[in-house]
């Protein structure tokens, strides 16, 4: 399995931009989709994830500007940022945890990540 993220770059503070985390592979079962971010000299930090059951979760920094998203077959994750802020520029990172095979057990997945830039 493999992610790849797409969508970052620079953007104006109260700018908009569309990340997108795309599976490769095939996967049994998912448990959870979700999207980190690191900013430089912080740890990493989990900014919204939809479960299996499609609960969905914010961390508090991004509620109300966020928006988290899933296709129907699990196979791309979304997240449709506005308002930004410059304190939101990081790496942003896809993770999925899940089972490759019917006997394999859940592991987590990690995307390499793509970098917002929000600027003043």
């Amino acid at each position: 399995v493999r992610l790849v993220e797409v969508g970052g770059g620079s953007v104006q503070a109260g700018g908009s931009l569309m990340l997108s985390c795309i599976v490769h592979g095939y996967m049994f079962a998912v448990g959870s989709m979700s999207w980190y971010r690191q900013a430089p000299g912080k740890e990493r930090e989990l900014v919204a994830q939809i479960s299996g059951h499609n609960n969905i979760y914010y961390a508090d920094a991004v509620k109300g500007r966020f928006t988290v998203t899933r296709d129907s077959v699990w196979k791309t994750l979304s997240l449709e940022m506005s308002s930004l802020k410059v304190e939101d520029t990081a790496q942003y990172i896809c993770r999925v945890n899940g089972d490759v095979s019917e006997f394999s057990g859940p592991a987590d997945f990690w995307g390499t990540g793509t970098l917002v830039t929000v600027s003043s």
